[in-house]
């Protein structure tokens, strides 16, 4: 088993090398022919709504033997379990095929992948409560390349899912616990229409929300927050609220993040071309704020196997710009996994982990006074 998951990260290398290549070569017409699925969307039955009741659908759950989510690098520790807050966590794309549209619920790499990122992203949360990660049948990673009917039907019948999955989550922390939201790119997605749809109708249940994290993916001030319940965090100790932040080196080419959004609709039915992007500084847990790398405690900096990690504190500075994107100066060398335009998507949380986890800590003690 170990020197499978060797040979699949070397392959992972030479695929992003060669993604990279092509990108400047073809640019995203080649991405898209690369990755985008040729097979028709197939129609699958909407997830029944106590289907999360077995345990095998979690990823991670306070009782699952070999939790992914409590791990940690050295010199930190997760809660005790059955303490703090109850923690939702919408993992983020790690299905890449393009046989299909939606990954196969059991896809063995799909779900050894989305480990992965339990531990690097996840785990930032396990001093502050229990964390809860569903599998579910995410949109593979072609839908975010195309506007094609194909995209949406897919992202739809993930989000039916997690929207499945969070009941069960709900009935399983009971009804007064605190709760603590977050999720990273397709992840963020879904939990951006899940605060708009869940928490944004539901007083009750708002009044438990401790902090969204929306990180990876674009939320537009003027057109989707109004609708997703939450204002955007303001101050490092304010409670029900939400983060967001995408992370770009520079010299930072954002566009093909801002042509993709610039051509969406919003939440409240309006173009969102043009309007500003929520950016949270994670160094600060405040809006539109910039900090040297002296306020970093801590970027996670994975081992060349993934199999361990070191913390280097004080090393990447943060500072929201232009319109809402978080630039980081030169960039960490954490991986070969840095997108087109310098985009750090990969390490939305690994560049910062140690302040999301002191982050998410402070809010939690603020909604307890």
């Amino acid at each position: 088993m170990a020197r499978k998951f060797l040979y699949f990260v070397a392959t992972m290398i030479v695929l992003a090398i060669a993604a990279l290549l092509a990108y400047r070569l073809f640019g995203t017409d080649m991405i898209r022919m690369a990755m985008v699925p040729r097979a028709r969307f197939e129609a699958q039955r909407e997830a029944p709504r106590n289907i999360y009741a077995r345990k095998i659908l979690w990823l991670a759950r306070p009782d699952k033997p070999g939790n992914p989510a409590l791990w940690t690098p050295p010199g930190f520790t997760p809660a005790q379990r059955g303490t703090g807050a109850a923690i939702f966590f919408i993992h983020p794309t790690s299905y890449i095929n393009r046989d299909h549209w939606n990954a196969p619920i059991d896809d063995p790499e799909t779900n050894a992948r989305a480990e992965l990122f339990l531990r690097g992203q996840a785990s930032a949360f396990n001093e502050a409560g229990d964390i809860w990660a569903p599998r579910y049948r995410q949109a593979t990673f072609g839908a975010f390349l195309t506007s094609a009917t194909e995209s949406e039907r897919a992202l739809a019948l993930a989000y039916g899912d997690v929207s499945a999955a969070f009941d069960r989550f709900l009935k399983e922390v009971g009804p007064t616990r605190p709760i603590i939201l977050a999720g990273h790119s397709q992840g963020g997605a879904h939990l951006t229409r899940l605060l708009r749809d869940r928490i944004a109708t539901d007083p009750t249940l708002r009044a438990r929300i401790v902090a969204a994290y929306v990180v990876g993916w674009p939320v537009s001030r003027t057109t989707d927050l109004p609708r997703m319940g939450l204002p955007e965090c303001r101050a490092a100790d304010q409670t029900g609220c939400m983060l967001s932040w995408e992370s770009f080196a520079e010299p930072a080419d954002p566009s093909l993040i801002v042509d993709a959004y610039d051509a969406t609709i919003g939440f409240d039915g309006r173009p969102r071309k043009g309007t500003p992007i929520v950016c949270t500084n994670p160094l600060t847990g405040t809006a539109d704020a910039a900090a040297p790398a002296t306020a970093n405690l801590g970027t996670l900096v994975p081992a060349a196997d993934l199999a361990t990690a070191t913390m280097a504190v004080g090393s990447v500075p943060a500072r929201c710009a232009d319109r809402g994107f978080l630039l980081i100066g030169d960039g960490p060398n954490l991986g070969p996994y840095v997108l087109p335009g310098n985009n750090y998507h990969v390490y939305d949380y690994s560049l910062f982990w140690a302040n999301v986890r002191a982050d998410a800590n402070r809010r939690l003690k603020a909604f307890a006074q």
